[in-house]
């Protein structure tokens, strides 16, 4: 007898034909009206938590999932179930598995670690604590550096009044510029990695825009921390430190598994791989989402349930940030495929702003489109994008166009703070945040922080570099 499940398996093989012949969507035939979709998402995250943040709370997951299906149905109407199922999986195990492994891992094995006691927030303990999670987000990575520094952040400021600029510049700080240093520090810098960039040169060339970055921003943060702690009432001041304590300190091991597994993805190319509906899976990114899998298994199982407690661990935060970016790599793929297209797809408009009437790059501009766009689509996929207009050899790249990888670069890290979206850990930290009653900004009122603070430091070191 043969069963429905049975079916649906015969119907999955008969199409893997044509699905392994299905290319990459072909940029110069597609309309913008493809976007929409994704469009649709970004404004639902923009728009929802000011206009409706009940509903949006409880029905994120639905909404994100009725724009996906809304990109899906036309398009398999217009090419055919085949191709809408090669760009399903080709967005799962190309984008969004290794995606969302790396951040579970990071996300799990920090939680794991709870420093017990507090500091008061006064200016210079934050201005410390911050500097101190710019420093280990090219070590740690991002989202590593974040969960484990947000929440003795907030604990230090539970008791002031003022707390949101430090949630923001936290932000700004660890979960985005502290990540520019190594190819572990953000995932635009790996995929460059894996396609020939060295460690040497992204330290090299990086480490002058990110130190000058930072402590500007450290500086600023400083002094406009210290403004709002005077005008602190004495009842929200806390008074009286309480000893450090650290726990879960085997979770250390479990991180250093995690770089272990990233960098043994980059190093080990044993030419092996899979053919899944035309797409590529190679074995050392399969083994390293098996790793990090497994890693974040012994985090939950090593780990005291005590210390999770301290920590108010809970699946929230990597659920949102789970269920958003699952609808938003799906959507994504034909702003991405447009821009891949080049001067023969519908976005011919940006790519002719990066090169001057003679062809060369325009460095500036490569750095603001890059960074532009890495703000509202995914920044490792708009990386590769820009990576490959330039030139697309990491020879020549970290060679005779090494300030066109350095306008990429950061363009790439940098500009992911300017908004919510523009990289995973801001989604999260900020969900921590308004779960421990810090009023977060709107996605909007988010941006004009960063306009506001970051977009003439930008300026200012489009001046100094290009």
């Amino acid at each position: 007898m043969i069963t429905l499940r049975h079916l649906a398996s015969l119907i999955l093989l008969a199409l893997l034909p044509a699905m392994a012949q299905a290319a990459d969507l072909d940029g110069t035939t597609l309309s913008l009206a493809w976007g929409l979709p994704f469009a649709g998402i970004l404004l639902s995250i923009a728009l929802f938590p000011i206009f409706a943040p009940g509903f949006w709370h409880h029905h994120f997951g639905k909404i994100t999932a009725c724009w996906t299906l809304l990109f899906l149905l036309p398009f398999t109407a217009s090419f055919g179930l085949a191709s809408v199922l090669s760009l399903i999986v080709h967005a799962l195990l190309a984008e969004y598995i290794p995606f969302i492994m790396l951040l579970l891992a990071l996300y799990t094995v920090s939680g794991g670690i709870l420093v017990a006691g507090s500091l008061h927030g006064s200016p210079k303990v934050n201005t410390a604590i911050l500097a101190i999670g710019t420093a280990l987000a090219s070590i740690m990575g991002t989202t590593g550096a974040a969960m484990l520094l947000i929440r003795p952040l907030l604990k230090a400021n539970d008791n002031r009044k003022h707390q949101v600029h430090v949630v923001v510049f936290f932000i700004f700080l660890v979960a985005n510029i502290g990540g520019g240093l190594t190819p572990l520090g953000d995932p635009p810098l790996f995929l460059g990695f894996l396609k020939g960039v060295t460690f040497g040169w992204t330290f090299q060339h990086m480490l002058l825009p990110v130190l000058l970055l930072s402590l500007t921003l450290l500086l600023v943060f400083f002094l406009l921390d210290s403004y709002f702690y005077r005008r602190e009432d004495e009842e929200f001041k806390p008074h009286h430190d309480q000893p450090l304590r650290l726990y879960g300190k085997g979770n250390f091991l479990l991180l250093a598994g995690v770089v272990g597994a990233v960098l043994l993805s980059g190093f080990w190319q044993p030419g092996i791989h899979l053919e899944v509906a035309g797409v590529h899976a190679e074995l050392q990114n399969l083994v390293r989402d098996g790793l990090l899998l497994l890693l974040a298994l012994a985090s939950l199982w090593l780990t005291p349930k005590q210390v999770r407690a301290g920590n108010e661990f809970n699946w929230d935060p990597i659920l949102e940030v789970g269920k958003l970016f699952a609808g938003i790599f799906i959507t994504i793929a034909p702003a991405i495929a447009i821009l891949r297209a080049g001067t023969a797809g519908q976005l011919a408009a940006l790519v002719h702003a990066v090169s001057g009437a003679d062809g060369q790059p325009l460095n500036a501009m490569y750095f603001w489109m890059t960074g532009l766009l890495s703000s509202f689509l995914d920044n490792a996929p708009t990386y590769l994008v820009f990576f490959n207009l330039a030139d697309g050899n990491a020879v020549t790249l970290m060679g005779p166009l090494a300030q066109t990888l350095l306008a990429i670069s950061m363009g790439a890290v940098f500009m992911g703070a300017n908004t919510y979206i523009g990289n995973a850990p801001n989604f999260m930290v900020k969900a921590i945040a308004e779960q421990r009653g810090v009023a977060m900004p709107s996605f909007f009122a988010y941006m004009l922080w960063s306009i506001c603070v970051l977009l003439p430091l930008f300026a200012l070191l489009t001046w100094v570099f290009f």
